[in-house]
């Protein structure tokens, strides 16, 4: 068995972790690694609402109420997904995948310069663009069809579409930060001091640093913006924010005022104790095909990013990979989870969060004991306002540096999908060397074509295509759908490696080829119906039906 360095998690095997998937650590280690598993990844649970929402037309009060639907969201779909799914310790929460897609329906015409409340209309249609697409994984899961794609889908299509998902918001990360660099530059360097140089250290056997990079990073840069802000470094004579016609000079300092200062958003002092979360709470939910099309794409890359996440973490907790049926199950129950995304509205589907597959390698806790309490915790400060609203004000500059990171880390993270291939093949070597640079210079050509009369800030550029792109049919529809499509980096990335992967010649230790379990030797085997059998018994009634039982 390996003895690797908790670092690797794709070496780890279950003996190694301290609980396995089906252990109870008892009520103490419950709520501590309960908690350390959504505090490890709270990046990825609040930066998407954080960066959508203002980009969308909303205020600081929205902002507020779309974290605390996040948080409520990301409690009730990973129940779901632990008693119904895949039965791994995955947490389901808003996924960088959708990012892309709803920035670009956001920046189309008909959204972007909408009369009235844009961000209850644009978020009405992204709502609607959200159910479209979970029912392509309802469908792909339930039917059977995900357990034949799944001999098509290996790592080196995987690698590529994930890390091509980092790649493409490369124009908002340090474009944002340097609007105040004297807080985005030492955000970057705290979290890189804590989670690399820091990494090493134990404190009470735990590697605070290394777990909690992202949480402390964010707690001492904002501790530091704040003494700038309380002791003046940002007052200017005579400039306020809320001026309604700023001096030439006061325009200047008003925007890194509202930039740097940690008190320029008003959610915390006006949010409510209390309050619920509910579905249509922005309206009834708009549908249109042309959006639709956007975010299934959206959709199928989630599917195959989640391919990935459930394979690396049964080779951390469980006794077996999951067997075909098995993926397929929890590819169908992650499009009812987004559907339930897009009936509450968060902007996004609500998927498998890859960055959880991390945090269980460096903590080694795999049950999902600790999971479905912290779940619970998400739901309960879902209902307290002030928490949502305290999450709501962390200043833009800061969040763009936490994107920095964690866009790196995602890029990372899907190359190291290769790992389980032959990396050194000229075979895999050139299908990936394509893919992520087709995946930068096609949409490009897309964003740049006839650009000049584009009047969106520079990094939303690549997202208003759809108003200029170089295919122009007589249907408006179509041309939507293609030239968004085709300026998304990730959607390049998997056309292509899906392609070429199925297409040249190669074996399946060279591929990578994952090894799912056998349907009739896991019957067979009590271990493998206690980790991923459904619960209550009911395992036995939907037993026959190979791609929702075993």
């Amino acid at each position: 068995m390996s003895s690797q360095d908790p670092d690797d998690g794709g070496s780890i095997k279950q003996t190694h972790m301290k609980y396995e998937i089906r252990e109870n650590p008892g009520l103490v280690p419950l709520i501590l690694y309960g908690l350390q598993h959504y505090f490890s990844i709270i990046g990825s649970l609040i930066l998407v609402p954080l960066v959508l929402v203002p980009l969308i037309g909303g205020n600081d009060n929205d902002t507020s109420r779309v974290v605390s639907t996040t948080l409520l969201v990301s409690g009730i779909t990973t129940l779901i997904h632990l008693c119904f799914g895949s039965r791994l310790p995955l947490i389901q929460g808003p996924s960088f995948v959708y990012l892309a897609p709803a920035l670009v329906i956001a920046n189309s015409p008909e959204f972007s310069n909408v009369p009235g409340n844009r961000f209850k209309h644009t978020m009405k249609e992204l709502q609607g663009a959200v159910i479209i697409s979970s029912l392509f994984q309802i469908i792909a899961g339930y039917s059977g069809l995900m357990s034949f794609l799944l001999r098509v889908i290996n790592p080196v299509i995987v690698s590529p579409t994930v890390a091509a998902v980092g790649l493409a918001f490369f124009t908002y990360g340090f474009t944002t930060v340097g609007s105040c660099v004297e807080i985005g530059i030492p955000q970057i360097i705290v979290v890189i001091i804590f989670a690399l140089h820091l990494r090493k250290i134990s404190i009470f056997g735990h590697r605070i640093f290394q777990i909690y990079a992202v949480p402390l990073g964010l707690a001492t840069t904002w501790a530091y913006a704040f003494l700038l802000t309380e002791t003046g470094a940002y007052n200017y004579k005579g400039c306020k924010m809320d001026m309604a016609n700023p001096s030439a000079a006061c325009q200047r300092h008003i925007h890194t005022m509202r930039s740097c200062r940690t008190d320029a958003s008003h959610a915390l002092r006006d949010a409510a104790w209390v309050r619920f979360p509910y579905p249509f709470q922005w309206g009834t939910p708009t549908f249109s095909l042309r959006t639709g099309a956007v975010m299934i794409a959206a959709s199928i890359i989630a599917s195959v990013d989640s391919v990935g996440s459930y394979h690396a973490t049964s080779l951390l907790v469980a006794s077996r990979a999951p067997t075909p049926g098995l993926v397929s199950r929890a590819i169908g129950l992650e499009g009812i989870t987004s559907a339930l995304a897009g009936l509450w509205g968060i902007g996004t589907g609500a998927t498998t969060l890859t960055e959880n597959v991390h945090t269980i390698a460096v903590t080694r806790m795999g049950s999902r004991h600790a999971v479905t309490f912290g779940a619970f915790v998400l739901i309960a400060l879902s209902f307290i306002g002030k928490v949502g609203a305290f999450l709501a004000s962390i200043p833009q500059v800061m969040v763009a540096a936490l994107l920095c990171i964690m866009w790196a880390m995602l890029t990372a993270w899907g190359l190291s999908y290769l790992r389980y291939t032959e990396t050194g093949s000229s075979r895999n070597v050139l299908i990936v060397g394509l893919s992520l640079f087709l995946s930068l210079s096609v949409p490009a050509y897309f964003q740049q074509y006839n650009a000049g009369s584009n009047a969106v800030q520079f990094f939303l550029a690549p997202y208003s295509v759809a108003t200029h792109g170089p295919i122009q049919t007589k249907s408006g529809t179509v041309n939507f759908i293609f030239n968004s499509l085709l300026s998304m980096h990730m959607v390049i990335a998997f056309v292509v490696a899906f392609f070429l992967d199925n297409t040249v010649p190669g074996s399946k230790q060279e591929r990578g080829i994952y090894v799912w379990s056998r349907p009739r030797s896991a019957k067979n085997e009590p271990a493998f119906q206690r980790d991923y059998g459904l619960p209550f018994g009911l395992w036995k009634f939907f037993a026959w039906v190979k791609w929702v039982g075993v």
